[in-house]
């Protein structure tokens, strides 16, 4: 008969909410609900959150824990009542590495940004009387703006929620609708989001200065050793090419990149060097401990394509097409900070990617991604020489999935 183990460890369960925002998937916590040791940065908070998303994992598939197996799945979300003036709440992202010990907090996740408002209303970190007036006087419903405040990149962040009176008079997130969102299955209520001066005033929203560089691939398995490309800190640091220069056209899907082993190790080696081209990295070898940022992406004139969904995407309808790299794969749709990035760069003359849409001034444009189209707004300008975005939009949509308490192990952390 087999002895029970003498020594086991008991689980603990904090509360916690899994949202979909975008076409991204999070586990969301209040910061006070966590346990004490986990409220501060450090060791325990990072393998607490480790341990709930089910990482590492060798096997790459996040069984036991709340991650799905992709980047877009495997996140998580701090939130807390805001302390800086004018904000509602703190947002604080990591993204979880699925194989590797490691949360990388050096940027944002523009697509759980749109979950994020309706997240902190939900969890009473919005004040009362500013939702209670978000509503109409001439009618049940209405629009509440949070302010939110990027912890990991220290911006504002704007996020307008739709809100309605319920049959008892209390207020309440709109989470259904009508609005599509291509990449996300269903309709749902949509929210709009502002991204504020995503760019340091005192830094230049070009790291090398320039709008379009030449660019050292050489020993990168390219057939050329200089490219051309625009480097761009708006949103999240991204490195943009021309999909010709990598043999692409711009119209991959997921399986015809992640599925080759050597185009991946191609592209990692690229966004090693853009990083050090960019500032980011002093050494190639860093990029092994940073694969959150950069970001590496290409772009292509406006073309059909069909996309991951079947949904026919004709060239007429769009203004180019974009495609990018998330934690080594391709994206299955377009990453929210990545998004911002596109819509800085499209709408400044002399990148790469205003003159993939055509290299007209423009003051937002429509781009086709692996899973559909997203349109998105910019405003950039010069400030005493340096190039500023002073407002990136675009539109989401967000719903809670599941509201309750997670469980690990009391000595996980």
């Amino acid at each position: 008969m087999t002895q029970p183990t003498s020594f086991f460890a008991p689980q603990i369960s904090v509360p916690a909410t899994y949202m979909r925002g975008g076409t991204s998937k999070g586990t969301f916590f209040k910061l006070s609900d966590l346990p004490e040791r986990c409220q501060v940065a450090g060791k325990s908070r990072d393998n607490f959150l480790l341990r709930v998303i089910g990482s590492p994992d060798p096997y790459g598939k996040q069984i036991d824990g709340l991650g799905n197996g992709s980047s877009s799945t495997s996140k998580t979300v701090i939130l807390s009542k805001a302390k800086q003036a004018d904000h509602d709440v703190n947002y604080l992202f990591g993204q979880v590495n699925i194989a590797k010990p490691m949360i990388d907090w050096a940027g944002n996740c523009g697509n759980l940004t749109a979950a994020v408002g309706a997240c902190a209303i939900n969890m009473g970190l919005v004040d009362a009387d500013k939702i209670a007036n978000s509503i109409d006087d001439d009618s049940e419903s209405g629009i509440c703006e949070v302010r939110i405040w990027q912890e990991n990149i220290g911006k504002t962040i704007i996020a307008h929620v739709p809100v309605y009176m319920d049959e008892q008079g209390k207020v309440q997130v709109q989470e259904t609708g009508d609005f599509e969102l291509d990449g996300v299955t269903f309709p749902a209520a949509e929210v709009k989001i502002e991204f504020i001066d995503p760019v340091d005033s005192s830094s230049d929203m070009f790291p090398t200065g320039n709008l379009v560089d030449d660019f050292d691939v050489s020993s990168c398995g390219l057939n050329t050793d200089s490219v051309k490309a625009t480097f761009i800190s708006a949103g999240i640091p991204t490195i943009f090419m021309k999909a010709e220069d990598f043999g692409f056209k711009g119209t991959e899907l997921q399986g015809d990149i992640n599925s080759n082993s050597e185009t991946l190790a191609k592209l990692e080696k690229i966004r090693a060097k853009g990083g050090v081209a960019m500032g980011i990295f002093k050494d190639v070898s860093e990029a092994q401990s940073s694969q959150h940022i950069p970001k590496i992406a290409w772009v292509a004139p406006a073309q059909s394509y069909t996309a991951s969904s079947g949904k026919a995407v004709d060239a007429n309808d769009i203004d180019l097409v974009v495609r990018a790299m998330s934690m080594g794969q391709l994206h299955h749709a377009m990453m929210g900070t990545a998004a911002v990035a596109i819509a800085a760069a499209a709408t400044t003359q002399g990148t790469l990617v205003n003159e993939a849409a055509g290299g007209s001034e423009l003051g937002e444009v429509r781009f086709g991604h692996p899973s559909g189209t997203l349109l998105v707004g910019g405003k950039t300008e010069q400030v005493d020489g340096r190039w500023q975005a002073k407002k990136v939009s675009m539109s989401r949509s967000a719903r809670r999935i599941m509201v309750g308490e997670v469980f690990v192990p009391n000595d996980s952390f």
